[in-house]
């Protein structure tokens, strides 16, 4: 328990950080200061994909190794990014209103994370029920690799591709970097946590 709570201090330590860097973000010329929320859903949606990548990698050496520790990984990074995937809509949403004065909710890549974030959650849940490593393993791997393929193929129509990495200003990218790192540590923690759960209330 007292392990758990030092977790906790740390993981609330780290998203007060990051709300007062958010605070401090540098602004962009077109956009002002409401940038801060591109940098910050940015950074949200891009914690979500690092922790499926890793889920997915984790699946893969899992199954071909038959190593029980890193199916579980897969599990609790799997659920991890689902987290993030399903908070950054909210944050998106917060974007738009802020830049765009409204909701496009007809942007395609918003209305693919809304269905990514109901299939996740329906997958993750029946998972969570079935509750064998390897189903969890290539269910994880199965839904990453559609998640993949469809944001590669997806259709921008307000939303940039990679509006921090074109904006070719150093300031901006470090910023955005700094962020991440943040974000992803704290990320981190929350796969860590579900690990302790699964081991302490499942077996």
């Amino acid at each position: 328990m007292k392990l758990l709570s030092v977790k906790t201090f740390v993981f609330i330590l780290i998203l007060i950080i990051i709300a007062i860097l958010t605070s401090f973000s540098p602004p962009e010329k077109s956009l002002g200061e409401n940038v801060r929320l591109v940098y910050l859903h940015g950074a949200w949606v891009w914690t979500a994909l690092v922790a499926f990548l890793a889920s997915a990698l984790f699946s893969v050496l899992g199954l071909l190794r038959h190593r029980q520790s890193w199916l579980d990984w897969s599990r609790a990074l799997g659920r991890t990014g689902l987290l993030f995937w399903i908070t950054y809509l909210p944050v998106s949403m917060w974007a738009m209103q802020a830049n765009w004065n409204g909701l496009f909710l007809a942007e395609p890549r918003w209305r693919l994370a809304l269905a990514f974030a109901v299939g996740g959650l329906l997958l993750q849940v029946g998972l969570a029920l079935v509750d064998r490593p390897t189903w969890t393993a290539l269910g994880n791997l199965a839904y990453i690799l559609l998640l993949t393929v469809t944001l590669l193929s997806v259709e921008n129509i307000m939303h940039p591709s990679s509006p921090i990495f074109s904006s070719g200003v150093l300031s901006i990218q470090i910023y955005f970097l700094t962020l991440l790192v943040l974000m992803l540590a704290a990320a981190g923690i929350v796969a860590r946590s579900w690990m302790i759960l699964h081991r302490r209330f499942v077996r």
